[in-house]
C-alpha cells in the first residue's frame, strides 16, 4: 500500500507538472522573442523621423549611430529623381525580402545567418519607400529562456519530490498500523496470548485494532474457562479411580491382577497429566525439535503387549510386523501411545470377540507408515468417521479417538486415511512425515501397486498386500 500511494502520487504530480510546465515554457520563449523584436521596432522607429526629413548620408549615419549600432542596423533608400540608391550599414536581408517590404508597405521579418532581421518600411518626402533593417541576434531572442526553463524544471522536480514525500509519510501512517495488526495476529496464532495491537492510525485501522484486541481478550477468557473446565472434569475422575485402585488391590496375585493394577496406575497418571496441562497458562504450541520424538517400534511393541492380554481373553488373533528394529519419528511417545490406544480400543470396542487384527510399521526414507487393520465389519462412511466429535452412537463412543490420530499425523505434515483391509475389515493408515514438510493428499491406488513419492524418491508400496496371522 505504501509504494502504491507513492507511485500514484508520482504519476499524478508528474502529469500536472508536465501539463503546466510545458505550455508555460513555450509562453516564456514566445515572450522573449516578442521582447527582442519589440526592441528592434523601437530602434527602427527612432530612424523614421530623420528619413522623412532628409536623405543625406552623413546625417543618416549620425542618426543610425545614435539610434543603435551600425553593425545591427541598416537603411536602404531606393534611387529617386536623379539620385542613386543609398545603403547605410551592413546588409543582411536578401534583396527579394527588401523589395517585398517596399511593395507591400508593411513590416516583416526574415531569417538570416546568426538570427533574424526586422524590415520596417518608412515613407520618404519624395514618395519613395525606404526600408530600415534591424538585426536581432539569436542570443537576444533566447535571452533568459534557458534560465526560466531551469527554474520551471527545478520547481517541477521540487513539487514531485514533495508530493512523493507526503505520499510516503501518509503510506507509512497507514501501513504501520496494518503491519502491527499482522504481527499481532501472527503472535496470537503462535500462542502468545498477551499479544495486543496499539489502537492508532486511520479510523478504519484503529477500529480493526480495537476489534482485534477485543477478540484476543475473548480468546484468553475462553481458553482460561476451557482449562478450568477440563481440570475440574478431570478432577472428578479421582473418586472412581480411587475405588478402582482399591478394588484392584483386592484382586490378589496373578497376571490379570497385575495388569489391572498397572492400568489403573497409568490411568491415574494420565488424569494427573491432564489436570497439570489444563492448569498450565502457556499453551504447548512449539514443534518437536531435532533429536526429540520416540521409537515407534518400541511404542508399538509396548502397547501390543498391553492389549495382547485382552486379545487372548477374547480369542482374537493378532500380529505385529515391522517393529523388530528401531523406527525414529518426530512424535512424542505419549502422543503415539494415545493414538495407538485409540485405534486398538476401537477394534476391541466395535468388533465382535474373536475378530483378528494386525499392526504394521513401514519405515521409508521420508515417512513412516503405521497400519492398524482388523477383520471386522468395516466403516461404512470413512469421511464421517474422521469428523471430530461424531461417534458411532454406541456407549463409550465420543468421536474423538480418530481425531487424536489425525492431529498427531498432521502435526508432522502427514495424514490419516481409512480404507478396507485385506482382512476384510477396516484399515487405518497413519502417515508420519520425517522431514516436517506438508505433502499433497494422494489417492489410494489398487492393491499391489506402487507409487512414487516425488522426483528422485524411492517407490513406496500401498501396503494392501495379503497378510497371514498366526
Amino acid at each position: 500500500m505504501r509504494w502504491a500511494l507513492v507511485k500514484v502520487s508520482l504519476a499524478v504530480t508528474a502529469m500536472v507538472v508536465v501539463a503546466f510546465a510545458v505550455p508555460l515554457g513555450l509562453v516564456i520563449r514566445e515572450m522573449a522573442r516578442d521582447r527582442a523584436f519589440s526592441n528592434a521596432e523601437r530602434e527602427a522607429a527612432a530612424v523614421a523621423p530623420a528619413l522623412s526629413i532628409t536623405t543625406d548620408r552623413a546625417q543618416l549615419e549620425r542618426v543610425v549611430a545614435s539610434a543603435g549600432s551600425d553593425a545591427a542596423m541598416a537603411v536602404h533608400i531606393p534611387a529617386g529623381d536623379g539620385s542613386d540608391a543609398l545603403d547605410i550599414g551592413r546588409r543582411r536581408a536578401a534583396d527579394e525580402d527588401i523589395a517585398a517590404v517596399r511593395r507591400l508597405g508593411r513590416a516583416s521579418t526574415s531569417t538570416v545567418p546568426g538570427g533574424s532581421t526586422l524590415l520596417q518600411p518608412v515613407a520618404l518626402s519624395t514618395g519613395e519607400i525606404a526600408v530600415v533593417e534591424v538585426f536581432v541576434p539569436e542570443a537576444e531572442v533566447t535571452n533568459g529562456v534557458g534560465t526560466a526553463w531551469a527554474v520551471l524544471a527545478a520547481v517541477g522536480i521540487a513539487l514531485i519530490l514533495g508530493s512523493v514525500a507526503v505520499a510516503d509519510r501518509l503510506g507509512v501512517r497507514m501501513v504501520r498500523p496494518a503491519q502491527r495488526l499482522v504481527e499481532g495476529a501472527h503472535e496470537l496464532g503462535e500462542g502468545k496470548l498477551g499479544a495486543r495491537v496499539p489502537e492508532e492510525g486511520p479510523t478504519e485501522l484503529r477500529l480493526a485494532a480495537v476489534a482485534f484486541n477485543s477478540m484476543a481478550d475473548q480468546v484468553v477468557q475462553l481458553l482460561a474457562n476451557e482449562r478450568e473446565l477440563a481440570a475440574d472434569l478431570s478432577h472428578r475422575l479421582r473418586t472412581p479411580l480411587t475405588v478402582l485402585r482399591l478394588n484392584a488391590a483386592s484382586l490378589g496375585d496373578g497376571p490379570a491382577a497385575e495388569q489391572t493394577r498397572a492400568a489403573v496406575e497409568q490411568l491415574e497418571r494420565e488424569v494427573d497429566t491432564i489436570i497439570r496441562t489444563a492448569r498450565d497458562a502457556k499453551p504447548q504450541t512449539a514443534a518437536v525439535g531435532p533429536g526429540a520424538g520416540c521409537d515407534a517400534a518400541e511404542v508399538v511393541r509396548e502397547r501390543m503387549a498391553f492389549w495382547s492380554a485382552l486379545a487372548e481373553d477374547e480369542g482374537r488373533k493378532w500380529r505385529v510386523a515391522g517393529a523388530d528394529r528401531p523406527v525414529r519419528i518426530p512424535v512424542a511417545r505419549a502422543d503415539l501411545a494415545a493414538a495407538l490406544d485409540a485405534l486398538l480400543g476401537n477394534v476391541f470396542r466395535h468388533t465382535a470377540e474373536g475378530t483378528a487384527f494386525a499392526v504394521d510399521v513401514h519405515n521409508g526414507e521420508d515417512a513412516v507408515i503405521v497400519l492398524v487393520s482388523d477383520a471386522g465389519p468395516g466403516i461404512p462412511d470413512p469421511e464421517a468417521a474422521m469428523v471430530r466429535g461424531r461417534g458411532s452412537g454406541a456407549d463409550g463412543s465420543t468421536g474423538l479417538g480418530l481425531d487424536i490420530v489425525r492431529r498427531l499425523a498432521e502435526s508432522t505434515g502427514g495424514d490419516v486415511r481409512i480404507g478396507s483391509s485385506v482382512l476384510g475389515g477396516t484399515e487405518v493408515r497413519i502417515w508420519i512425515q520425517l522431514d516436517g514438510r506438508e505433502r499433497a493428499p494422494r489417492r489410494r491406488g489398487h492393491r499391489g501397486t506402487v507409487r512414487r513419492r516425488g522426483p528422485g524418491r524411492r517407490l513406496v508400496p500401498t501396503f494392501n498386500r495379503p497378510r497371514s496371522l498366526p
